[in-house]
């Protein structure tokens, strides 16, 4: 029985490619996947980022004054 279980682990572990060829394998296969992307030209890539941070200051903003309303509030009720 320990043979049998030790055998089919050997047949297992023989049967996958090594560590190092999965990897190879993995490289090439993202390489392909990249060669499919449409990448976004330097004008777009701006318009995007620009998007982004003025979204993130308004958010800032909203949030500040939210905390700051609620600061007040807190302090008005414990004092």
């Amino acid at each position: 029985m320990a043979k049998k279980q030790s055998q089919a682990q050997e047949e297992k572990a023989s049967s996958r490619p090594n560590p190092i060829k999965r990897f190879i394998s993995y490289v090439e296969a993202s390489r392909a996947e990249l060669r499919k992307v449409t990448w976004p030209t330097l004008k777009e890539t701006r318009k995007a980022t620009l998007a982004v941070l003025g979204f993130v200051a308004i958010m800032a903003v909203i949030l500040g004054l939210i905390d700051l309303g609620l600061s007040n509030l807190i302090k008005t009720i414990l004092s």
